[in-house]
């Protein structure tokens, strides 16, 4: 019986051999859907019998061989724009497939059936020789725009993958917290920095977030910052570069206290600044309904600001100039139970020189901001406790005690500098990854350069942008563009820094001004009205583009005029 099985298949492949030849011999022209489909269900039917693997081979002639003659035409070759490597069929193989897969799918043969292959990323290719290098650039922060808005897009295509499309203006950002600015006045949309990334066939900016880097294929892995709308959830792809640029920035530190991430609202984003507002102004109505008690007011009430640098001091001015001018005039029955107490383990604003710090100190101590030294063990959602046990009871607590590595930055297996930085050297390069730099706050000096992992300002990060920019010109201009190309070019000088001063504004039209390379140099340093217009003057000039700045100056002068817009959204 078993002899006569196989004569009969045997038959059944001599029958389909000859009808796949005339089909494949006539170019798919002559041959309809119906003649391939039943091509490639005969060669479906003979993998499910008992001889899999000697059929499968006539399978696959029949589905390569339909595919890449169907309409008379070869396959075509990749295009450089987003699709999934498997290449796409034309109409007579695919409805042949599609029929085949629903034949499959129900009629359960014998045997083992053999495994799927699994559906294969959507990528981004290889560049070709004959186009521009591809230059892909993590992150939308101050390093990533500058180098954005400074790199040749003659000599490079741009693609850009970040969670958010726009730029943060961060030394404002404060500002917003409390309506003295609007949010869409400290952004800045990348198309705008990069016109390429809208408007060239190459250049891209992808919503998503990176996940991972393989330097030795020279791909990104990425996943979309949101898969509503998309084939799978989450929806990952991939992008080859000619050149990377990791710029992705940090991530607030808690120092693994417990309960901060939980109870306390960071100071990085728009989206902080706007639950910050949100938050502030519940509070403030609903401290106004009746059956509370004066400790519930008051806990309501209470600010907490965790962290003495200068986003921390900057956000306690305002938030206490907010007080004594609007909160006082809108909230006139609960006006004397709004509190802001900063908390700082040691002295605050530590990088400027003695006299501002007491001038900082003094200033925000007359204006309301009680100043606690102490160190937080818990966070809880109504309190907080300190290592002393003096327990602080809050309404809204606000937390900037600075950034670390990001946990993407963890993850990566690249040299780390001291205090886990991707480490660089002093062109910005990543040693053990060629066409790798890295720069801003996610980025370090290696310790064998000799030089101090620089602070994470907005300064330093920008400057670096600037000058990776300039380099990446000098490559291409000596055919050094491409992956791998690089080895021999000349890159010029190495990255030097130099600190420009620090500003700060405490409130109520006072600021600090510290114009010293570092503190124990000599320089100018000064406080008062004068530090002010000169913060705000030096600000309205670094916002991005003319249309944020004249937003600034407009709800500058627009609070000046009218105080400050406390209405509450969402």
């Amino acid at each position: 019986m078993a002899a006569w099985s196989r004569i009969g298949r045997g038959a059944q492949q001599l029958s389909l051999s000859q009808s796949l030849s005339r089909i494949l011999s006539e170019g798919g022209a002559g041959a309809s859907h119906a003649e391939a489909a039943s091509a490639l269900r005969g060669a479906a039917a003979l993998s499910r019998g008992h001889a899999p693997y000697a059929s499968s081979s006539i399978h696959s002639l029949a589905f390569a061989g339909l595919a890449g003659r169907s309409g008379g035409h070869f396959l075509r070759p990749p295009s450089r724009s987003i699709g999934t490597t498997a290449t796409k069929l034309q109409a007579a193989s695919s409805s042949a497939a599609a029929e085949l897969s629903d034949a499959e799918a129900t009629e359960p043969g014998e045997g083992t059936a053999a495994p799927a292959n699994p559906p294969r990323m959507p990528s981004l290719a290889p560049t070709r020789p004959s186009e521009k290098p591809r230059l892909v650039v993590l992150g939308t922060g101050w390093a990533a725009c500058r180098l954005l808005k400074d790199v040749d897009t003659r000599a490079y295509d741009v693609v850009c993958v970040s969670p958010r499309n726009h730029m943060v203006f961060t030394p404002l950002l404060a500002s917003t917290c409390v309506g003295t600015l609007e949010f869409r006045s400290v952004v800045e949309p990348v198309s705008r920095i990069q016109s390429a990334l809208a408007t060239r066939p190459g250049s891209y900016f992808f919503l998503a977030s990176c996940t991972g880097i393989d330097t030795r294929a020279h791909e990104v892995q990425c996943t979309a910052a949101t898969s509503d709308g998309l084939p799978s959830d989450p929806y990952h792809f991939k992008i080859a570069y000619d050149k990377l640029v990791i710029a992705s920035g940090a991530e607030p530190l808690t120092f693994n206290i417990k309960g901060v991430k939980e109870n306390a609202i960071f100071l990085r984003e728009v989206s902080h600044a706007q639950e910050i507002r949100r938050k502030l102004l519940t509070n403030l109505m609903l401290s106004e309904n009746p059956g509370l008690s004066e400790e519930e007011k008051a806990r309501l009430l209470h600010c907490v600001v965790v962290g003495g640098g200068p986003t921390g001091v900057e956000f306690s001015g305002e938030l206490s100039d907010f007080i004594m001018r609007d909160v006082r005039e809108s909230y006139a029955h609960v006006k004397d139970h709004v509190k802001v107490t900063l908390i700082e383990a040691n002295e605050i604003l530590s990088s400027f020189d003695v006299g501002l710090r007491q001038y900082a100190t003094n200033h925000l101590s007359k204006y309301g901001v009680k100043l606690v030294r102490g160190i937080v063990k818990e966070v809880k959602p109504t309190e907080i406790t300190l290592s002393d046990g003096t327990s602080v009871p809050y309404g809204l607590l606000v937390w900037s005690t600075g950034v670390g590595p990001s946990q993407f930055v963890k993850s990566l297996d690249l040299p780390k500098s001291p205090g886990g930085r991707i480490g660089v050297d002093e062109w910005l390069r990543v040693p053990s990854a060629p066409d790798v730099f890295a720069l801003g706050d996610c980025a370090g000096f290696l310790e064998h350069t000799g030089k101090p992992v620089l602070p994470a300002l907005a300064q330093v990060a920008e400057r670096e942008g600037k000058y990776l920019a300039r380099l990446l010109g000098k490559v291409a201009a000596q055919g050094g563009s491409k992956a791998h190309c690089a080895g021999k070019a000349n890159l010029g000088e190495p990255f030097v820094y130099k600190h420009i001063g620090s500003m700060a504004s405490v409130g109520r039209y006072k600021a600090l001004v510290d114009l010293r390379e570092n503190k124990d140099a000599s320089g100018v340093s000064m406080a008062g009205f004068l530090s002010w217009l000169m913060w705000r003057s030096a600000y309205l000039t670094r916002v991005v583009s003319w249309r944020n700045r004249f937003y600034v100056a407009v709800n500058w002068a627009t609070t000046l005029v009218f105080g400050r817009d406390n209405t509450r959204i969402g």
